[in-house]
């Protein structure tokens, strides 16, 4: 079988290392995410993920390494790869007094978006994260649910190729969480996405490929099928990151 296309390789991160003084928070972190690809960035809390992610899309400077945006060098061409990339931070980061439709006006304004471009955009991202009867309300009478879904909007508003996405289905119901996954499937084909998550149910029901890392440093980087291949995923983890002997 021949390699895949270098092109089709969207997210790459290459030796990424940070240090503060004595203190390794990641080390020599390698991986890519090629386009089609759910990603699973998987880890327990306090394993580095957090880090990685702030030094792959050029918030953070790496002690060492480099990360590509589709090609951008995030230290030297920042500007050029944030715009390819869309990001849903855990928290969401929502203006609880705005309105779905204002809070995305702005973010697609931010975004240079203007005109029939935005009004498309709006358009777009209303329909494809369902938001039609919240469109108008204030964003802190939404469900947790709903709220989830504006972050997902604001993170899809300039059509990314790039997503990055932070724990999307923390503190959800099962029926909010079921709508949240068919919508990043839906959207999987022509992008990269890299969801950072310590949920091993979410790794199962998305992902098709795994990076896990734990105390800063890189424990596996394949398919789904491989870390899994026969034995209990959750079994698997606590066996990778040193959980087994607590």
């Amino acid at each position: 079988m021949g390699q895949a296309n270098s092109s089709d390789v969207w997210i790459k991160a290459e030796g990424l290392s940070k240090y503060y003084g004595s203190f390794t928070a990641i080390e020599d972190v390698s991986f890519d995410v090629k386009r089609g690809s759910i990603t699973a960035f998987l880890g327990p809390n306090g394993a580095g993920k957090s880090t990685t992610l702030r030094c792959l899309t050029g918030y953070l400077a790496p002690s060492a390494g480099r990360s590509t945006i589709l090609g951008h060098d995030m230290a030297t061409d920042r500007l050029a790869g944030s715009r390819q990339i869309g990001y849903l931070g855990e928290s969401g980061a929502l203006y609880p007094d705005m309105t779905p439709a204002s809070y995305l006006r702005f973010s697609a304004e931010t975004r240079a978006l203007r005109g029939g471009d935005l009004k498309s955009a709006l358009d777009r991202v209303a329909d494809l994260c369902q938001l039609g009867e919240v469109w108008s309300k204030p964003i802190r009478k939404l469900s947790r649910g709903f709220r989830q879904r504006v972050g997902l909007a604001q993170a899809l508003i300039h059509d990314p190729k790039v997503l990055i996405l932070d724990e999307p289905t923390l503190g959800l119901d099962p029926n909010q969480i079921a709508v949240v996954r068919d919508l990043i499937r839906s959207i999987a084909k022509d992008k990269a996405i890299l969801l950072s998550t310590h949920i091993l149910q979410e790794v199962a029901a998305m992902a098709d490929k795994v990076i896990l890392i734990d105390e800063g440093r890189l424990k596996f980087n394949g398919p789904f099928s491989d870390l899994a291949s026969g034995e209990n995923l959750e079994s698997r983890f606590r066996e990778m990151t040193g959980g087994a002997s607590a």
